[in-house]
């Protein structure tokens, strides 16, 4: 899954025409294979979509798909409630699409993950194109409006040095000049089948936790992942896991930014002896 969503993004890299509010649409179960909105909160979607989709099985189905990719990089809270308010709209008694001002969010949110594999933002998802607050529209939930601000958050950046058999000094260099150093064993699975590509095994050892919070370290290096796909893919080889050594630091607005990787072999005994002398350490 080296390559982001293309297929969704070539199928709507021209704008649409205009949705006719007044032609004839008919209301459908959301499938169980449409993973991407199954758990969205309604159980029944309008067809065609505000994509123009009318095929549930050829068209809908496959492109929502398409679109998991983003989603689990957690770009944005509400990117799925977004995605899926065009996707597979709600079905009642009148068409909601989503806001103008919702948009915005998660296209300024979410249009930098894009731009990390190398696409724009689809002109058929321009803002412009979607109703103002006033109207009957879905709008940003205010308890998002200022989500995790105080959270360090992924971010694309380039791509971090990886150093082999570091010495015990480089090591050491590193965890003092870098706000955080962590161990971390990253797996690729050969096959995504809708999960993600790279994740996270097992726990997050700190040994230089800095502004790393805990309980969101683990998520926040998948997230990174997920993230920079490019990078990612030089880390770990098709169906293997590799534990490294993780040293970055937290930039002002609040982005993490890996520095510099250190892959941690069993032969690594520099790295190893490092880890042990940093507790009394003085940088």
């Amino acid at each position: 899954m080296a390559v982001f969503f293309t297929v969704a993004l070539l199928a709507m890299s021209s704008p649409l025409t205009a949705f006719d509010m007044g032609q004839s649409t008919r209301c459908v179960a959301i499938p169980n294979q449409m993973k991407v909105c199954k758990d969205v909160g309604y159980s029944e979607m309008r067809l065609p979509n505000f994509l123009g989709h009318s095929n549930l099985e050829g068209e809908v189905v496959p492109r929502s798909e398409d679109w998991r990719p983003l989603l689990q990089t957690g770009c944005h809270p509400q990117a799925q409630a977004f995605l899926c308010s065009l996707i597979a709209p709600v079905c009642l008694d009148t068409f909601i699409q989503p806001c103008h001002s919702l948009c915005v969010a998660v296209r300024d949110s979410c249009a930098p993950v894009l731009a990390c594999q190398g696409h724009p933002w689809p002109e058929a998802l321009d803002c412009d194109r979607f109703p103002a607050e006033e109207d009957m529209c879905l709008s940003p939930h205010a308890k998002f409006s200022h989500f995790a601000k105080d959270l360090p958050k992924p971010a694309c950046q380039n791509c971090p040095s990886v150093e082999e058999a570091p010495a015990m000094k480089t090591v050491l260099e590193a965890f003092c000049q870098h706000d955080f150093a962590v161990t971390a064993k990253l797996h690729r699975r050969r096959l995504p089948m809708g999960e993600p590509e790279f994740e996270v095994e097992g726990r997050v050892e700190f040994i230089r936790q800095g502004p790393l919070l805990p309980y969101d370290t683990q998520h926040l290096i998948q997230q990174w992942l997920l993230i920079n796909l490019q990078c990612a893919n030089v880390l770990v080889r098709p169906g293997r896991s590799q534990f490294y050594v993780l040293t970055g630091s937290v930039q002002p607005d609040g982005t993490l930014a890996l520095t510099r990787l250190f892959p941690w072999h069993k032969k690594d005994t520099n790295i190893a002896v490092a880890t042990r002398k940093w507790k009394h350490h003085r940088c």
